[in-house]
């Protein structure tokens, strides 16, 4: 692989000679997600392959242009996943990817985001250099993190190449029960249930309907279940695979998406569309027909009212602020972030914010 790492650092070197963007990106299943990219494409999917796993330890490193059908499989057969759930969001979806995006799906919260199962990672700077950050066990950082800044920085700090990740077991059982409740009683219910030692793993409510998704060993489940009562859903997998790479209705309708994350406990929030609420009531969607400034200005001040953030997560103009805009301090170490690793400016500029 060492011929291909000096691919990468000629075209780097050339980019940054010549003041030229270079777009970083895996098999671009989610080249929809942020901002529009931008400049020549430099695909990681050449650069492939695990180079270790231990069951054991629950370890998998990767190469980021590792298929993440191929990271799953070989979990799988030792009864392991990513405990996260990323979407794929196409057949081409890459470890680098995921870890760009940092999307998580309905299990993220039981167990964290992306960024909380980073244990290391490889990447090449602005300068053709080859950083090594983290390791591959839970405590291996005295400082900044930097290999868990990868997560969602859509690869604007640099070219990933590699990422250890910490696996988990599969649980030893599964149900999923669903009730007919309004939208405040499920966020009530979900914050009583939150509060208790119930396996809840994923909930969703939508037009009434609320599913949660029960977890771990069949007592804790048998006794959760007469908890929280409601009705069986059968083939659960497949509703949680479609909430994971939102291809049910609810999603597939929606010709604009927006993503707010707030407060659990923060009631119905008064807005124009339908909403859909995920992870014990911290993140909504709302589906609406416009991305108009006045649709994005109510958007999000209803989003920073709560105490959260909203993001204009698909359609719309995607040459605007998809974003929440940051507060000055936090820009201000974003920006001397990717000064740092990225002084020349070619790393998939713009793609979080414009400018950036």
């Amino acid at each position: 692989m060492d011929h291909q790492l000096n691919q990468f650092r000629d075209a780097i070197l050339h980019a940054a000679d010549q003041g030229q963007a270079l777009c970083l990106r895996g098999g671009g299943s989610k080249d929809w997600y942020g901002r529009e990219p931008v400049g020549e494409v430099l695909d990681t999917r050449a650069y492939h392959g695990v180079v270790s796993y231990d069951p054991t330890e629950l370890v998998i490193t990767a190469r980021a242009g590792t298929a993440l059908t191929e990271i799953e499989a070989l979990l799988a057969q030792q009864n392991q996943m990513l405990a996260f759930e990323p979407p794929h969001c196409g057949a081409g979806a890459t470890v680098g990817g995921m870890v760009a995006a940092g999307l998580a799906g309905p299990r993220r919260v039981a167990v964290g985001s992306v960024r909380d199962f980073v244990l290391g990672a490889a990447m090449m700077d602005g300068k053709g250099e080859l950083l090594h950050f983290g390791g591959q066990v839970m405590k291996n950082v005295a400082g900044y993190d930097v290999s868990r800044l990868m997560a969602g920085s859509l690869g604007t700090l640099g070219l990933l190449l590699e990422v250890s990740l910490k696996v988990l077991p599969r649980p030893f059982a599964e149900t999923s029960v669903r009730l007919a409740v309004s939208e405040e009683e499920a966020i009530r219910r979900l914050n009583e249930w939150g509060g208790q030692p119930l396996p809840i793993s994923a909930s969703a409510w939508c037009d009434g309907i609320l599913v949660v998704r029960l977890s771990g060993a069949l007592a804790a489940i048998k006794s959760a279940r007469e908890w929280i009562g409601g009705d069986e859903v059968h083939d659960a997998d497949t509703f949680w695979i479609a909430m994971r790479e939102q291809s049910n209705d609810f999603f597939a309708q929606a010709p604009v998406l927006w993503r707010l994350s707030v407060p659990s406990t923060t009631p119905p929030l008064s807005l124009p569309g339908e909403q859909l609420i995920e992870w014990g009531g911290a993140q909504r969607w709302l589906r609406t027909h416009d991305a108009s400034p006045q649709t994005m200005a109510l958007v999000r001040a209803a989003a920073k009212d709560a105490g959260g953030h909203a993001t204009l997560f698909r359609g719309g103009d995607r040459s605007g602020e998809v974003f929440q805009p940051l507060a000055p301090a936090v820009e201000r170490i974003h920006r001397n972030l990717k000064k740092t690793f990225d002084p020349s400016g070619i790393f998939n500029p713009g793609r979080l914010y414009a400018g950036f």
